[in-house]
């Protein structure tokens, strides 16, 4: 996907599989569950970028195996140049000072022991510590900063002495996003920021995030489930299914022309608020549940479920193909062969021979 800006951004093949053990005393690997298996993107400076799919289909594995909370099995992370995969200490501690996280859950993800300046002047306090800070900062200057912070994401600097249990769901929120800006990250990785959070008080949140990031030019990676916040917040859009990326497009190109059967079937699913439309609309219904992610695959991994596979798909595993400017796919039937006449043998037999 062509642009005249440098990636700030950039994941190649990135891998995390976790480990399955079997035995009661001496333990022995006899598998793996491939949570993320190979994905590949870009972020650009000042975009969202989202990711959207079914749960389970690695998307908050993703975020965690980029900020390094997970040690991903393979691939390369690369912010500002810097690979974060085989990075030292002091190096990684560098980077996360523009690399920061808001989690899912407001409320796991906040220290109930500690008070809301506790928690937001924490990361201040460790990296002017370890004088990793610019400019040092005194105890009065953090305190300061805590309050303008609390101010700018909706919170009263009063509450600063209470806990975590003292605030709704939405407040512990915005704490959370209070800290992520403590350092001024250049990226912010949202792990489904609104999705424990009621309708009302998600569209706060969301309008919140916006202005944000117009007011500190921030780049976004959004993660979520719900295809109506991905569509409100992002300017580019990534299709997640089984650990694989099938489809990034800019959002408005997505929503209006899918190309991939599961895009497809994903945006057929997701409610239209008009009603005439609602009821002329054809739902597409996937067959079969989603596979195991424990096996190892060497065809589409979408396969088993797509009501448009060939024979070709079932042992080849789709590149991305450029199908414009904005949109790539992962999908045989964008390839320039027609590849619907190939037989399963002859399909089998080019596998074959490819391997070897």
């Amino acid at each position: 996907m062509s642009t005249d800006k440098k990636p700030l951004l950039e994941v190649r093949d990135l891998k995390q599989h976790f480990p399955i053990s079997s035995g009661s005393l001496l333990q022995k690997q006899v598998g793996a569950i491939r949570a993320v298996d190979g994905v590949s993107f870009d972020v650009y400076p000042g975009e969202t970028l989202g990711i959207v799919g079914e749960s389970g289909c690695g998307k908050s594995t993703t975020v965690r195996s980029i900020s390094q909370l997970y040690k991903p099995t393979s691939g390369s992370v690369k912010f500002n140049g810097v690979d974060l995969v085989s990075a030292d200490t002091r190096t990684m501690l560098k980077a996360r000072r523009d690399i920061q996280m808001i989690f899912q859950d407001p409320y796991a993800s906040l220290d109930p022991r500690m008070t809301v300046r506790s928690i937001i002047a924490e990361p201040m306090v460790i990296y002017n510590n370890r004088k990793l800070l610019e400019t040092p900062m005194s105890p009065m200057e953090i305190e300061r900063r805590v309050e303008e912070l609390m101010e700018r994401v909706g919170l009263n600097k009063a509450f600063k002495n209470r806990y975590p249990h003292e605030f709704s769901g939405g407040q512990r929120q915005r704490i959370g996003i209070a800290r992520a800006l403590a350092l001024n990250p250049k990226i912010i990785l949202a792990d489904e920021p609104v999705s424990a959070l009621d309708v009302s008080i998600q569209s706060q949140i969301l309008n919140l995030l916006v202005d944000l990031q117009k007011e500190f030019g921030l780049t976004y990676l959004f993660i979520a489930h719900d295809l109506a916040v991905i569509q409100h917040i992002s300017t580019r859009v990534a299709v997640m299914y089984l650990g694989k990326i099938v489809e990034i497009s800019e959002a408005v190109q997505l929503y209006d022309n899918p190309l991939h059967p599961y895009t497809i079937a994903l945006l057929s699913a997701a409610p239209i608020p008009d009603p005439k439309v609602e009821r002329e609309r054809k739902r597409i219904i996937l067959t079969g549940d989603v596979p195991s992610p424990d096996k190892e695959r060497t065809g589409c991994y979408f396969y088993d479920r797509c009501p448009k596979k060939m024979p070709w798909c079932s042992c080849h595993i789709p590149p991305m193909f450029d199908i414009n400017e904005k949109q790539q796919v992962a999908c045989w039937l964008y390839d320039k062969r027609d590849l619907s006449k190939v037989t399963m043998e002859e399909a089998e037999a080019d596998a074959a021979k490819n391997a070897n």
